[in-house]
């Protein structure tokens, strides 16, 4: 069978056309941020501000293994944003805190059998004195042992941003320690206590060489993002339900930097909240600011310039944690976001 010059110029041109439309939908769907979700107690009714619902859980993991999302485990995304290599749209990690017993009992079974990743950030001190209601080391290596990714989370789970360096660092010392005489090995990845820091606390934590450190201020890790900022989805009972979820899931970051204040341990309150986007949205009309001392609605934002972003409180935070969220609706009806989580002493 022989082909005209035609045939062959058809041929050649429809292999090209499929070989772009290929190149375009990977394209299309490479990304370099990932939605991170925050845990900390699972089933434990009587702790509503840090629980879920077995039933909201079972909701969450269904949703991930529906096929629209890629679980990916917390240390290799953070590896591809520090190198730039892509990660697939809708990358989510898990991660819960602090190592309480209804991790082992409850979450772990469930992960388990959806194969998911996760992390734990273990706070040490619960752990090493059998506090009620933590998990034993024993259970931690069996975790281990497993596959599950192990993360550090101080020693005396303290407000860090109300200790001096050398308090802090000697804190952080002593997990380790005991990290690497019961489990072989120090973990890599940080996370702060309550989502609590300051630049105090950065420094710290950057002196002592973590490859990454997580908040738990709203919003997506992205390559361009501080690794010492990084942000969490926080779930809980009133927090976690499937809406919210999704949301979270299915977030977009809010690219922005100049941030102010620049020390999130405030020593003015209200802050002067600002911050400029660095990427073209389009109409930044629709963008909106939440804070936690203000209910009824978005707090007024004035726009400077083509880019510069800025907040002015009409009241103070409460001692404790104060936040702000940032919101803008991205393509696919997907929402692009940006939080701040300050301290405030008392």
């Amino acid at each position: 069978m022989t082909f005209t010059r035609l045939q062959k110029f058809r041929a050649g041109s429809l292999v090209a056309m499929i070989i772009m439309s290929l190149a375009w939908h990977g394209a299309a769907q490479a990304a370099d941020w990932a939605s991170v979700i925050m845990y900390h107690r699972f089933g434990e009714d009587q702790h509503t501000s840090t629980n879920i619902r077995v039933d909201q859980f079972k909701e969450h993991i269904q949703e991930l293994t529906n096929g629209q999302y890629t679980v990916l485990p917390l240390n290799e995304i953070v590896d591809r944003l520090e190198t730039g290599e892509s990660l697939p749209d809708r990358t989510v990690a898990i991660t819960i805190d602090d190592a309480y017993q209804s991790v082992y009992e409850i979450a772990w079974p469930m992960l388990k059998d959806a194969n998911l990743p996760f992390t734990v950030f273990v706070s040490v001190e619960g752990v090493e004195k059998r506090f009620p209601g933590y998990m034993n080391w024993d259970q931690i290596r069996e975790l281990r042992d497993a596959g599950v990714h192990i993360g550090h989370h101080t020693y005396s789970h303290s407000h860090l941003p109300l200790m001096s360096a050398e308090e802090i660092e000697a804190d952080i010392n002593l997990a380790s320690k005991q990290f690497q005489a019961e489990l072989g090995f120090v973990p890599a990845i940080f996370a702060y206590p309550y989502g609590e820091y300051g630049s105090d606390v950065k420094a710290v934590v950057r002196k002592i060489g973590f490859k990454a450190a997580f908040g738990q201020q709203s919003g997506v890790s992205y390559s361009g993002h501080d690794r010492l900022e990084l942000p969490r989805f926080a779930m809980s009972e009133n927090y976690g339900g499937i809406g919210r979820f999704r949301l979270a899931a299915n977030a977009l970051p809010l690219r922005v930097t100049d941030v102010t204040p620049s020390d999130n341990f405030l020593k003015r309150n209200p802050p002067n909240f600002g911050f400029t986007i660095v990427e073209d949205y389009g109409d930044l009309n629709g963008l909106s600011c939440f804070s936690s001392n203000q209910t009824g609605g978005a707090v007024p934002i004035e726009k400077i310039g083509d880019s510069r972003i800025e907040i002015r409180l009409a009241a103070a935070f409460k001692p404790g944690r104060g936040r702000i969220n940032c919101t803008l609706l991205g393509p696919d009806r997907r929402w692009r976001w940006f939080g701040s989580l300050f301290y405030i002493a008392k």
